[in-house]
């Protein structure tokens, strides 16, 4: 047990030994060129360039929206964010004639100059940012978040320059609440964890190390709230619904004090903790409650400041429990000489040191108030003599609710002006108009709102209380935007002002997940979750335009990813398909589908293994034309539109998660007709691809853009602009497209075969690479003849049939029908163009059929631990396992099954090695040596006993950084 831990739990009272010192020893003077009330000190005055001062050094309030911004070298910049997090703390930062507001959005921080129509934005964690905190000047912000490779980062909203990252501050959970004295000096921080750490920072200080800290006991309750006492830098306070926690730090260490409280105590209801401060009289402590009311903590001696006298031992101990009200406190602050509240019907209440009402502001628009914050500007009212008895009407304030509104209060005239009213649930839906620069995005809560993003307005919205929103699209001529519910109804709404033009359809039996129209407007075909596609038509009705349900089908038996309209080449006709995780690409007729029956022409299977995930037409780039899909291996297949053949695999983008949703990006007046582009989002970021898709990993960037889940996106008409939104945490965000910086970095990685040579082992240079050429050379010998005594042809090029087995000698073992696939792609590359059949392959074209094909990520042990998991059953230890009769009969006869040779020869090539001595690799199998080498093979088969008895792979240990990743196996055996 760690010495500050053994300090938090002895018995005795650790605060009344601790407040017997005479406080912190005094902190070093801070340089004079400092400015004082930087709390950076030495370091800030150090920062500064030759010939120049730091950002830092030389910025003041209001300067961050008047310097100008750099030109971005990245490929997509984000120009606004749209939402917050309503569950964390607003701040105000300035007022007056610039109102200046603080907030979080997803995994940024968002500065809003509200009446200027800006925002600057705080960008560096990759994470949602779980807590933030705002020194009492308003210039140093901290911010916190949790989850893999959580940060700590400290920034000027001076200069908007991150001062200060803390990394692995908690590295299992992240954190969960954050506070900063009042001298701006240190910062406490509260882990996520199911045991709590707490630890305190001096953040000025070049180290990664807390100053000191301790753990919780988890019967303590979940604690995620935390204050400094704005008097002694050394004290803080925090709590949980159940708990309140005192802290006292020095150099010795960090203690605490978790005093007693229940219903009990005082004979009354105290209801669950929501908040807790320090009493300006430096003698007592307040939390709220969600039963209305205030508990006093005092000190058994009071004290008077450290500074001024030592602090005498004391405990900490509920002296009452006043009854302020019966709503639920939420929020609860101390302002100069009062106490303030805000509760769950929206009301402020200011009282006095002794908790007396001295006034209320309270308006009925107003939702249960999550946060208060107060300017800096002081401001006398008109005719007020400076001794006034009421301090609180000299700062105005913003309120925060829980259901994402914002409140500007002027505390002269008691004005309640609502500047921001957002999504207070889950943000899935958006789409842009197909020719004005307008966006509609919508909410589960039932919120759908159309701004202009070109000049960032919010133009109109309505709120449906029957269901949320779950998808939206734009008709192509801009008319009519049609809305999918969570209930399963579907809107078609007029485009500017949202009402409805028909009446609710309910066809599905549940929610809505895609919907779209026909490029004519004469159809609208929707998905749901219960695999169903359902079509409407547009008809004419006494002369006027009006929908119909023409018929729905249950067209897959796993979720649908993608319903796609094109055009018939040869009739112009409306064109649709549905993808599902089935596998399945259903096509359907469209003209031959009649009320109640949707007719399909065809369904193929497009996958073997892997799942596609997303659909869409590709640029006709050439002669042959295409439709692109992306699946769960990460790789972006193209399909002839006519015969549905796969004609080319490539490597998609990797970042993390596979592709999630793709489309084309629409090109500007500006730009080359032959040059197209790929919009995509994957679970948790967007990206831009170069057309033509080749697997070139130069030619794709990507960023993150929502760390809990991108779950939409939408493209301006004219490419300028990407929108995505955020799902569950409640946004959705504006991206400025930069193509030009997206083909420097291609024209960077390198042309030709350069970018293919970085993704072999060990480059063009290496031995995977010359390994690989003899194998090449190696092949063009045995097509010659061995033994051969004629003049050998030396080639470039070798024959298809003889692609699957280069790619086994080098480590890929593709299936039957990646192996046709593979050949196809070649045979039939040049077939649009001249008609004839390619029947041989060079080395360079080689190296990108095999990058291309491979599996992105190599074998991993939890693909195999997953076939086992369907495959097998539980032993008497609880391994999964493989009855080796049902392996044997399972490769016969499921998938693509393997004959009793093939099996015999397979067996001999894996086990039977190990017992011949000598022999060639040319040496012939003996199917008859099969049945005595199964002998060999347990009776049960685990997967270690699979991958490294079987297969004769080595098992790779996780490293300790990598833990969070698969288990991997060594891809290539050298020796197989």
């Amino acid at each position: 047990m760690s010495q500050d831990r053994q300090m938090a739990q002895e018995t005795e009272d650790p605060l009344a030994a601790a407040r017997e010192k005479e406080g912190a020893p005094e902190d070093t003077e801070e340089p004079p060129m400092c400015p004082p009330s930087s709390p950076l000190g030495y370091r800030e005055q150090h920062t500064q360039h030759k010939g120049f001062a730091s950002l830092v050094w030389a910025a003041m309030p209001g300067m961050l929206f008047r310097k100008k911004r750099d030109s971005s070298l990245h490929p997509l910049n984000l120009s606004w964010v749209f939402g917050y997090n309503s569950s964390l703390a607003v701040h105000s930062l300035m007022d007056g004639e610039d109102r200046v507001l603080l907030y979080v959005s997803s995994h940024i921080v968002v500065i809003h100059d509200i009446l200027g129509n800006k925002q600057y934005h705080l960008q560096g964690h990759t994470n949602v940012i779980s807590c933030l905190c705002v020194s009492e000047d308003k210039r140093w912000v901290a911010t916190a978040d949790r989850g893999p490779d959580a940060l700590i980062i400290v920034w000027d909203s001076y200069s908007g320059v991150p001062v200060r990252t803390i990394f692995e501050s908690h590295p299992e959970d992240g954190v969960c609440a954050i506070a900063i004295s009042q001298d701006a000096k240190y910062l406490v921080t509260i882990s996520a964890g199911t045991v709590q750490k707490v630890c305190v920072w001096r953040w000025t200080l070049p180290t990664e190390k807390p100053m000191c800290s301790t753990e919780l006991k988890p019967e303590f309750g979940y604690q995620d709230y935390v204050i400094f006492n704005p008097q002694n830098s050394q004290e803080f306070v925090s709590n949980s619904k159940t708990q309140v926690i005192f802290y006292l730090w020095d150099d010795a260490g960090l203690q605490y004090r978790a005093p007693f409280l229940s219903n009990q105590t005082f004979k009354c209801l105290v209801g669950q903790f929501s908040q807790s401060v320090f009493h300006f009289n430096n003698v007592q402590a307040l939390t709220g409650t969600s039963a209305g009311k205030l508990v006093v903590w005092d000190m058994d001696n009071p004290r008077i400041l450290p500074e001024e006298l030592p602090a005498k031992p004391h405990g900490i101990t509920a002296t009452k429990v006043v009854s302020m009200q019966k709503e639920s406190l939420t929020v609860l602050k101390v302002l100069e000489s009062c106490v303030v509240t805000g509760d769950v019907k929206g009301q402020v209440k200011f009282y006095d040191g002794q908790l007396r009402l001295l006034t209320i502001y309270s308006h009925d628009k107003v939702g249960p108030i999550q946060s208060i914050s107060f300017s800096t500007i002081l401001r006398d009212p008109p005719g007020a003599s400076p001794d006034s008895s009421k301090p609180f009407l000299t700062r105005n304030f913003i309120l925060s609710t829980s259901d994402a509104t914002m409140f500007h209060v002027a505390t002269d005239s008691t004005n309640f002006e609502r500047i921001m009213k957002e999504a207070k649930k889950a943000v899935n839906a958006i789409a842009c108009h197909p020719q004005e620069p307008l966006v509609a995005a919508g909410s589960h809560c039932g919120l759908l709102k159309v701004w202009d993003y070109k000049e960032t307005q919010y133009l109109v919205s309505r709120i449906f209380t029957e269901a949320g929103i779950q998808c939206l699209s734009y008709d192509p001529e801009g008319y009519l935007l049609a809305a999918g519910f969570t209930d399963g109804s579907v809107y078609i709404l007029d485009a500017i002002s949202l009402q409805s033009i028909c009446e609710k359809f309910q066809f599905s039996q549940g929610p809505v997940t895609h919907i779209s129209f026909s490029y004519d407007s004469k159809y609208l075909a929707t998905a749901d979750e219960n695999h169903s596609v359902t079509v409407y038509k547009r008809v004419l009705q006494n002369g006027s335009r009006c929908w119909e349900h023409l018929a729905g089908l249950d067209s897959h038996y796993k979720p649908i990813r993608s319903i796609l309209f094109g055009v018939h080449s040869d009739s112009n006709e409306p064109r649709l398909l549905s993808l599902g995780e089935d596998r399945q690409l259903v096509e359907y007729d469209l003209n031959s589908s009649i009320k109640d029956h949707l007719v399909v022409t065809h369904r193929d299977r497009l996958e073997q293994a892997a799942v596609p995930l997303c659909l869409a037409w590709y640029p006709q780039l050439s002669t042959e034309s295409f439709f692109l899909t992306a699946n769960s291996c990460y790789k972006m297949k193209l399909y002839n539109v006519t015969t549905k053949m796969c004609r080319k695999t490539v490597l998609g983008p990797t970042y993390g998660s596979p592709l999630e949703k793709i489309q084309i990006l629409p090109r500007t007046s500006s730009a080359d007709p032959q040059q197209h582009y790929l919009v995509y989002i994957t679970k948790d970021k967007v990206g831009l691809q170069i057309l033509p898709v080749d697997g070139n990993p130069h030619k794709s960037s990507a960023f993150i853009c929502h760390p809990d889940g991108a779950s939409d996106f939408a493209t301006s008409h004219d490419g300028r602009y990407i929108f995505t939104a955020g799902g569950k945490e409640r946004t959705f965000m504006k991206w400025k497209v930069n193509l030009p910086a997206l083909d420097a970095a291609a024209f960077l990685g390198g042309e030709d075969l350069i970018p293919f040579y970085d993704l072999l082992n060990g480059g063009r240079e290496g031995e995977f690479f010359r390994e690989l050429e003899d194998y090449f050379y190696y092949v063009q010998l045995c097509s010659q003849g061995i033994d051969t005594m004629e003049k050998r042809q030396v080639s470039t090029h070798i024959p298809l049939e003889e692609i699957p087995s280069v790619m086994r000698a080098i480590g890929f073992y593709p299936s039957e029908e990646e192996i046709e696939e593979m050949i196809n792609e070649v045979k039939f590359s040049k077939y649009a163009d001249t008609g004839e059949q390619v029947i041989k392959i060079s080395l360079g074209d080689f190296i990108k059929l095999y990058i291309n094909h491979r599996p992105a990520l190599g074998l991993s042990m939890k693909t195999i631990q997953r076939a086992f998991q369907v495959l097998g059953y539980d032993n008497e230890k609880g391994d999964k396992v493989i009855d080796t009769e049902d392996f044997l009969s399972l490769l016969q006869c499921r998938g693509e099954q393997m004959t009793e040779d093939e099996l015999a020869e397979c067996l001999i090539t894996l086990l039977g090695r190990r017992h011949r001595k000598g022999g060639s690799e040319l040496d012939t199998c003996d199917p008859t040596g099969a049945a005595a080498l199964t002998e060999e093979i347990p009776a049960e088969i685990t997967t270690e006993v699979f991958v490294a008895d079987i297969l004769s792979l080595p098992i790779a240990k996780p490293e300790k950084e990598q833990k969070e990743r698969e288990q991997s196996l060594i891809y290539r055996d050298s020796e197989s």
